[in-house]
């Protein structure tokens, strides 16, 4: 059984490889070279700290996943750093919904999530501002990602397997049997068939789905841009900085250590769908968010927001660098992860709204247990060492009433 995986990054690479340890014979396209699109431009978090329950076992997966292939990676390669995800409250009531959505995910088998009252607040994170917050949630096993090593070894290893990964391979062109299913898809170099295919183009999801005849998806492609913060050594010694989790502050700011010297920095703001955006744009930053543009632009205010919930940010040495990729967002913030309602032997692995990085281990795993049913129902649940996985809320068609509330 032949299958094609669209897309080379996260993702992609990590569904080819679970489709090739399955059995199927691989073939994975990539338009321009491995991480070209968002995977390489994300924070990289990785966390089990979600409001749904499907959400939660998925990442509790996904996140001992990453842990156990890293004995597979090769000496001094590191996939995820589990350093822990702190959101913290600032008022009452948002301590009252902290200390809910710990009991839920702990009943949900996340044992290791606290729910920390400002005064262990303090006594765990000393940095944080005083009197500032009343209270968190932490969790020591999530973390966050190197992207460039994930796709990197997950396309070397499904090489090794067998797969066959193509690069600079652009879909231009699909041919489809009499019954809707796809036969092959076409590049400018050649044709593939197969008998299952795997959109993983994400944020270009629209537009591929549109040249293969696929279910039109409500997917906004969104820019998203994240600052780099150089440390000062005496605002904050490396070893603080290095053993920092990455907080999200109530603000909406979010931050990680990038290394010993630099913090990564991110914002939730509001942005226009850009749906015919280009490979370039992805890199284009407007003068609004550029970390050198305008004092009171979103750059200078995200460090502000930072230094209000961490004081030593505030003395940093500045702002250095800027980049920029798109998240691929839906209504309701969960992803699609379902074969396409009009070709049953097409999976559809895309919509992540920021989460692609964190979600791809189960993502393949769907991937996997997707393309064993094609011809027959799709199952209803997957079965993971985390606990059973309802798959009703990836669905394909599905309402967007139960949206997920903890999203940055």
């Amino acid at each position: 059984m032949r299958a094609v995986v669209i897309g080379g990054g996260i993702t992609g690479t990590l569904t080819g490889l679970a489709l090739q340890r399955a059995g199927w014979r691989v073939t994975l396209l990539e338009q321009a070279h491995l991480g070209a699109g968002s995977s390489s431009r994300t924070a990289a978090g990785i966390r089990q700290q979600f409001t749904s329950a499907a959400t939660v076992r998925g990442m509790r997966y996904a996140t001992a996943w990453y842990g156990d292939w890293a004995a597979t990676l090769p000496a001094g390669q590191r996939a995820i750093v589990p350093q822990g995800y702190l959101f913290l409250a600032e008022t009452a009531a948002g301590w009252a919904e902290t200390q809910a959505r710990v009991a839920a995910q702990r009943a949900l088998g996340l044992h290791d999530v606290e729910a920390l009252d400002a005064d262990s607040l303090r006594r765990a994170f000393p940095w944080l501002a005083e009197d500032r917050f009343t209270g968190g949630s932490f969790c020591p096993s999530d973390g966050f990602l190197h992207p460039n090593v994930v796709y990197a070894e997950a396309a070397n290893q499904l090489v090794e397997a067998g797969g066959v990964l193509r690069l600079r391979a652009p879909v231009v062109a699909a041919e489809h049997h009499a019954d809707g299913r796809l036969r092959a898809v076409a590049t400018p170099e050649a044709s593939f068939e197969a008998d299952v295919f795997v959109d993983a183009s994400n944020a270009w999801s629209p537009r591929l789905g549109a040249l293969l005849g696929a279910t039109a998806l409500p997917i906004d492609p969104l820019r998203r841009v994240l600052w780099f913060l150089a440390r000062d050594a005496d605002a904050m010694d490396a070893a603080t900085l290095r053993r920092m989790p990455l907080v999200v502050t109530p603000s909406g700011t979010y931050l990680r250590p990038e290394n010993d010297d630099s913090v990564l920095l991110g914002h939730a703001h509001d942005a226009m769908p850009e749906p015919a955006f280009t490979m370039e744009d992805q890199d284009l930053v407007p003068p609004e968010l550029y970390h050198a543009g305008q004092a009171d632009g979103l750059a200078i205010t995200a460090w502000m927001h930072a230094a209000d919930a961490i004081p030593a940010l505030g003395a940093f040495a500045g702002l250095t660098a800027t980049t920029a990729g798109y998240y691929a967002t839906t209504p309701d913030h969960v992803p699609f992860l379902d074969r396409d309602p009009q070709i049953d032997n097409l999976i559809r692995l895309v919509g992540f709204s920021g989460h692609g990085a964190m979600f791809g281990p189960f993502s393949a795993a769907v991937a996997a247990s997707l393309a064993a049913s094609v011809g027959g129902p799709r199952p209803a649940s997957l079965a993971l060492p985390t606990g059973e996985v309802g798959l009703e809320e990836f669905r394909i068609g599905r309402a967007f009433d139960a949206k997920e509330r903890l999203v940055i």
